[in-house]
């Protein structure tokens, strides 16, 4: 497949990167899990299963994209799906982001928790739909939508162990007199 076939590092790439940072949010989360703090579910569901969700997606699709197709009709189906669901998930968690209390989200989690997500996953399902007839441009679009999604996941992973360990932290310990 000549269309995709200029495209095989990239995804090898962002898919190795997408895997390793999958195994980074599960480290991140251990070491978080020592911090205490008041359990809320409704907070995790919204800010850190997100992540290991953009980071599969940017996993899977990078696989799809790597496999010898005969042509761009299948993995465009297959993105345009991922797409559709990935849009799906990002207004479920737009809405748990409103539910949960335990933090009130600012400007930027809001642009990197649902605006970004929504644009990314739009753009896939948007690509995917252009590559019947535009599979060159379309290419492009996915892509940028498995690096937005790379990144997103990133910023959030590492904004997520932030708080956890520079507020939180400092937050739950009892204050030194002295």
């Amino acid at each position: 497949m000549t269309a995709l076939s200029g495209w095989t590092n990239f995804y090898v790439i962002v898919g190795s990167s997408a895997g390793a940072l999958i195994g980074l949010q599960f480290v991140v989360m251990a070491l978080v899990a020592n911090i205490p703090r008041v359990s809320n579910q409704a907070a995790g569901d919204a800010f850190a299963t997100p992540n290991v969700v953009h980071f599969s997606t940017v996993l899977l699709l990078s696989a799809a994209l790597c496999a010898p197709w005969r042509n761009l009709h299948a993995p465009s189906v297959r993105c345009g799906v991922l797409g559709l669901v990935g849009l799906a998930y990002a207004i479920v968690v737009t809405r748990r982001l409103r539910a949960q209390t335990a933090y009130r989200p600012v400007f930027e989690d809001w642009l990197f928790h649902a605006l970004l997500p929504l644009a990314a996953y739009a753009t896939l399902a948007a690509s995917a739909y252009a590559a019947r007839s535009h599979s060159y441009h379309a290419l492009f679009g996915i892509a940028a939508a498995a690096l937005l999604l790379l990144f997103i996941g990133f910023h959030n992973a590492w904004d997520a162990a932030a708080y956890h360990v520079f507020v939180k932290r400092h937050q739950d310990q009892p204050e030194r007199t002295g």
